[in-house]
């Protein structure tokens, strides 16, 4: 077959590489995410709905709606600290794939309304350039943006990744896999220790930090921030449980490889680390390595310096990653910017938005968490009997 190369100029176009009789089409957008259970999102902050096509997903899995709602109210606004005023009903529309209760192993298709829309608060944004938000660089990539609450760079979008991730979570419960988030950091405010906490023990913080002491500071500090207009960042952390090992497809497709690709993947995040991370630079290697024992018949390990991950594939201990996000752009003092013709100009505050997205990403960490664990346990399932 020949090989052949075909562009067109213009934006429209669908860019078609043919090579050794494999086609790949790229449409110009990562939409989807996941190899065997695959999720692919659409929708807009202001656009009439958000929504989402879960496909791979096993036939046969019961089908709890109420605990997709209940994972879904997580991330709503209103029930952490430093939430946007902005309120959705959140509950998702599921439209194909379940029948008597169980999953049908066909496409799972799902609607979520957006009802509460101010997109003329965002007028300012057709003549000036936002500080700090993605219009401009995708209009440099796509030559248009909808610049209405952010369009498909608003966070807005990770309602679906919530929605899909409990399907997932579903899924994941017939191995006892367990997925724990929680806020490790706001600001310069750090929890002394980070490690397995209960999920009641982090639902009943306000912001979502299992240790009483380190949330009364973060409290305090968000307070601070909030009075001052300005907004602030932090770090969520990350623990699977019970992940069998055998997990990950090196060489390009390691498992924290594809934890990676995930987090970065959401909106703000600007860090991923897993095991020691950044800090194994200053352990020795007899001290970083994990040194196996036998227990109770079983090999196990003495450390998890690795973070549960080794040679990109999981080892059965602890799985724990970081995931690092940056302040919120929109803040309510105003900012320098230029307009789209370079002459200098000012945003004015505007819109309703998040302190701090850091209490609300738990939820949606553990989500893309729980996609990927269950892309990776089809595609072992697909080689070896689990």
């Amino acid at each position: 077959m020949d090989n052949y190369i075909m562009i067109e100029h213009n934006f429209d176009t669908l860019l078609q590489y043919s090579f050794i009789g494999i086609t790949f089409n790229f449409a110009g957008m990562g939409n989807t995410i996941g190899e065997l259970f695959r999720l692919t999102t659409f929708g807009e902050s202001h656009g009439e709905v958000i929504g989402g096509v879960i496909d791979g997903c096993p036939p046969g899995i019961p089908w709890d709606e109420a605990y997709i709602n209940q994972r879904m109210a997580r991330r709503k606004a209103g029930n952490t600290a430093g939430s946007t005023p902005r309120i959705e009903d959140d509950t998702p529309q599921f439209l194909s794939g379940i029948y008597d209760g169980r999953t049908t192993g066909a496409p799972i298709a799902f609607l979520i309304p957006n009802a509460n829309l101010r997109p003329a608060d965002y007028q300012q944004a057709k003549e000036k350039i936002r500080p700090g938000h993605a219009g401009y660089a995708w209009e440099q990539r796509f030559g248009i943006f909808d610049p209405r609450g952010g369009g498909r760079a608003s966070a807005r979008e990770t309602a679906t990744r919530v929605a899909a991730g409990a399907v997932a979570e579903l899924f994941l419960r017939q191995y006892k896999i367990e997925i724990i988030a929680y806020v490790s950091q706001l600001g310069k405010i750090v929890m002394p220790y980070k490690g397995y906490y209960s999920s009641d023990s982090v639902d009943k913080s306000p912001i979502r930090c299992p240790d009483p002491k380190t949330e009364a500071a973060m409290l305090e500090h968000l307070a601070q921030i909030q009075t001052q207009g300005d907004t602030c960042g932090g770090i969520v952390y990350c623990i699977i449980r019970n992940c069998p090992p055998g997990l990950g497809d090196p060489v390009f497709d390691k498992l924290q490889a594809s934890l990676a690709h995930a987090m970065l993947s959401i909106p703000a995040v600007k860090g991923f680390q897993y095991g020691e991370g950044f800090n194994s630079v200053s352990l020795t290697g007899s001290q970083f390595n994990d040194i196996p024992v036998a227990k109770e018949g079983q090999i196990d390990f003495a450390t998890n310096h690795a973070g549960g991950i080794s040679g990109g594939i999981s080892t059965g201990q602890e799985i724990y990653f970081e995931v690092a996000f940056r302040p919120v752009s929109s803040l309510q003092i105003p900012q320098p910017t230029v307009t789209r013709t370079g002459e200098p100009a000012t945003w004015i505050p505007g819109g309703r938005h998040d302190v701090t997205v850091v209490p609300r990403a738990v939820p949606v960490v553990e989500a893309m968490a729980a996609l990927v664990i269950a892309d990776h346990l089809l595609r072992l399932r697909a080689i070896k009997h689990i």
